[in-house]
């Protein structure tokens, strides 16, 4: 979907149409959520610190987030990818693959089925979205980015290579701004320049990920479209209205983080055995403490108790907080079976 938070709102408030929109929180604590294409233009992005955005572009509207009406417009343009196919593998509430090798309609076109789900998508939400098209899922998640807004472009077999060689280093799949950097003192500025080097020299510099980073550079990957993929974590964080050194402080926010942790791992009937506090303090600097249990964790008053006796191992007295957040991991339950302690019951003899 093109700017999906920021379109739902300009969609539903007229007056915000034409405008720069951050949907987030203004103010020293406040973050973009998303940003509307017309912010974009001034460099405002998601995840920048809403002073910063409102210096960018001073005429920038900020609005609350509404993020019950995202996931029911979310649902809507879901059940319109599933009219098509049932390999489906959601990213987000705004993205997913779709596999249209075996569709719903016999529609041997994967191109056609792009275009009649954009048009369905804008009939059933007045929104519009940017559809790629092509072999494999790195090469679709890059066309999908292509033409934004409201895009759709196709990368065909026979322009695969041409089309990767060409592409620079950001665009791949894995590649941030300080692997790119890492590759341009290298030499490495586009897919051409990738190419060149062996899996093993890859691997070498960037560990596992090189194996990823050598297939893409020729435009392979295996990967299947997943509609089944198993949710590792799930949590929630917050930042303070103010710093604060006061465990009292810190746990009353967990507790309130708690409620929305374990309301969504209920209503998605996630089971973890890991408890996990992050706390950022004020000079960014982040640590995080974890425990993990041996079967999963029971309710929200044991998660929390866990969150708050790891709160009481990090000391507080150097430099305030500034975020805390709880995360529930580790639903691995094959693991949970090989780590039971098997008891025997041994026989009792009379002491000699």
């Amino acid at each position: 979907m093109d700017a999906f938070y920021a379109s739902i709102e300009q969609r539903d408030d007229p007056a915000l149409r034409g405008r720069p929109v951050a949907v987030g929180h203004a103010g020293e604590r406040g973050v973009v959520a998303a940003a509307s294409y017309e912010a974009r233009r001034y460099g405002v992005r998601s995840a920048m610190p809403s002073l910063r955005a409102a210096r960018l572009c001073p005429a920038l509207v900020f609005v609350p987030a509404r993020f019950d009406v995202y996931r029911d417009v979310s649902a809507t343009v879901m059940d319109v990818f599933f009219e098509y196919t049932d390999l489906v593998e959601p990213l987000s509430l705004d993205e997913a693959f779709l596999d249209v090798t075996h569709n719903h309609f016999d529609n041997p076109s994967a191109t056609l089925i792009a275009r009649e789900i954009k048009q369905k998508i804008f009939e059933r939400t007045r929104l519009t979205a940017s559809a790629g098209v092509s072999v494999n899922k790195f090469l679709a998640k890059i066309a999908s980015d292509y033409r934004k807004p409201d895009g759709l472009f196709v990368i065909k077999p026979s322009q695969t290579e041409k089309f990767v060689e060409g592409l620079p280093v950001e665009k791949f799949y894995g590649v941030g701004k300080v692997t790119a950097e890492k590759m341009r003192r290298m030499g490495i500025r586009t897919g051409y320049d990738l190419k060149q080097f062996t899996k093993e020299q890859l691997v070498r510099v960037f560990g596992k990920a090189g194996h990823a980073y050598y297939h893409y550079s020729r435009g392979v990957d295996d990967r299947p479209v997943n509609p089944d993929r198993i949710r590792k974590s799930l949590g929630a964080e917050n930042t303070f209205e103010r710093d604060t050194f006061d465990p009292a402080d810190i746990r009353s926010e967990l507790a309130a983080m708690g409620d929305k942790v374990w309301s969504r791992a209920s209503a998605k009937d996630f089971q973890g055995r890991t408890v996990t506090l992050k706390l950022k303090f004020s000079d960014f600097r982040i640590i995080t403490r974890s425990k993990t249990l041996l079967t999963p964790v029971t309710g929200k008053s044991q998660m929390l108790d866990i969150a708050y006796s790891l709160l009481d191992q990090v000391p507080l007295d150097e430099k305030p907080v500034r975020l805390a957040g709880i995360t529930i991991s580790n639903n691995d339950l094959t693991e949970l079976a090989e780590a039971v302690q098997l008891k025997f019951n041994f026989p009792q003899y009379p002491e000699m």
